[in-house]
């Protein structure tokens, strides 16, 4: 993948699309495609196979699915499950069609099983139950693996997959309902702020473990698998540092300025008690996370007050459960 060569990110508005565009245009890549989702929707294999035929991409990096939180996730399992399938079906058998050279396929840690060893290499894919309340979007991820691996066996296609750990940044969805871990605490503290609420209330017990990683380290993560990996076989990334839920709240707390108190809701679900990937294989090639956690969302938290609080685009809670579709 040369600076020239045309690279077409699916997803670009997104969280991790974003930042490969990012990412690219700093590597001088200045032949990248990107369509939104009112310009082309991914769902549609006509309108794909017309994209892909009109701009002939050499590479492409599949970072559009349907995404959202434990809520999102139990209340629309079909959609989560119909979307992300299609949505891979569609860009994966066009990328065969018309001659991709490298397809880089973004799966989740959510796709191994919910109890399996720590830390979770990639040889433990499908050898146990997945978390229930993450199970349809995690089952169109490991069909999106298994969709990569088959048109390798059967096609000698080049294509890749690679499982993130859990992700945060800039450009995420900050909604307190709905959105990820880290997004959704800057929001409620924010909210929290905007209130003057002397506490703010948690779902679960604060006790799971969880590894983050700075998107920008997996877009730079992404360029160096293009690059450097050419295998059947799924690749972890991750940071290799995990901490628990009722800890990173409280640097949360810390960061954004919210002096009350933080309240954990123990009757709601945790999801997974711990999940740590091992990230020796693509840290063996030559590839590991830069970026302190504290160091990554002190700059997000900053991001937000920019172009959240200061601006008034803040989003208060009004107790509406959304999804978000990254499909452009």
């Amino acid at each position: 993948m040369n600076k020239a060569c045309k690279i077409y990110v699916a997803g670009h508005t997104g969280l991790v699309g974003s930042a490969i565009v990012k990412r690219l245009s700093l590597d001088g890549c200045n032949n990248i495609v990107t369509r939104t989702i009112a310009q082309l929707d991914l769902r549609d294999q006509k309108a794909v196979n017309q994209f892909f035929e009109c701009e002939q991409p050499e590479f492409v990096f599949l970072a559009a699915a349907r995404v959202g939180g434990i809520l999102a996730n139990t209340m629309y399992r079909a959609d989560f499950m119909y979307d992300n399938v299609a949505i891979q079906l569609n860009v994966v058998h066009a990328c065969y069609v018309y001659g991709v050279k490298k397809l880089l396929f973004f799966g989740s840690s959510c796709i191994y099983p919910r109890d399996c060893p720590q830390p979770i290499c990639e040889t433990y894919l499908m050898s146990g139950p997945l978390e229930i309340t993450n199970e349809p979007y995690a089952i169109a991820k490991i069909a999106g693996v298994a969709l990569c691996r088959s048109y390798r066996e059967q096609y000698n296609s080049s294509f890749i997959s690679c499982m993130p750990t859990n992700l945060y940044g800039t450009h995420d969805t900050f909604c307190q309902l709905n959105g990820h871990v880290i997004p959704s605490l800057i929001a409620i503290f924010f909210d929290a702020i905007y209130r003057q609420s002397k506490s703010v209330v948690l779902w679960g017990t604060g006790k799971p473990l969880r590894e983050f990683l700075y998107v920008d380290d997996l877009a730079q993560a992404a360029s160096f698998l293009m690059d450097q990996y050419d295998s059947p076989e799924p690749i972890n990334v991750g940071s290799g540092q995990e901490i628990s839920i009722r800890d990173l709240a409280g640097l949360i707390k810390e960061i954004t300025g919210y002096n009350g108190e933080i309240v954990f809701d123990c009757v709601k679900p945790d999801g997974s008690p711990r999940k740590l990937l091992d990230s020796s294989k693509i840290n063996a090639l030559g590839w590991s996370a830069k970026t302190a956690l504290r160091d990554g969302l002190q700059h997000v938290v900053d991001w937000y007050k920019v172009h959240c609080v200061e601006t008034g685009h803040m989003q208060i809670d009004s107790g509406h459960i959304k999804d978000k579709v990254i499909m452009g």
